[in-house]
């Protein structure tokens, strides 16, 4: 396993500061997905880098009246891999997320 690079302590606070900033970005997106002020349609078709980093499943997750039991049967019967973010997600696994859950 590779070591770490070696940091100052002033780019391991810059570090830990975009890093802070990024997850809630994310935590935003879910929040508002769960809301219902952001459409699954408007995820996926978002150019906002914060969306494409998000798990496939935990964005689902987020979706009012899914859990995470069907968010899982839905990405299993898609083909989708659990481990799988927004950005990998290809063309015909987007239409058929859009499909299974609506808007």
């Amino acid at each position: 396993m590779a070591t770490p690079p070696q940091l100052t302590p002033e780019q391991r606070t810059a570090a830990l500061a975009k890093a802070a900033e990024a997850r809630a970005a994310r935590a935003d997106i879910k929040a508002r997905l769960k809301m219902g002020s952001m459409t699954l349609n408007e995820a996926l078709d978002s150019d906002d880098p914060n969306v494409g980093k998000l798990k496939v499943v935990s964005m689902l997750e987020s979706l009012p009246g899914v859990g995470k039991v069907k968010a899982r049967r839905v990405m299993e019967e898609i083909g989708i891999a659990d481990n799988r973010r927004v950005q990998g997600l290809g063309a015909q696994q987007r239409a058929a997320l859009l499909n299974q859950l609506g808007s």
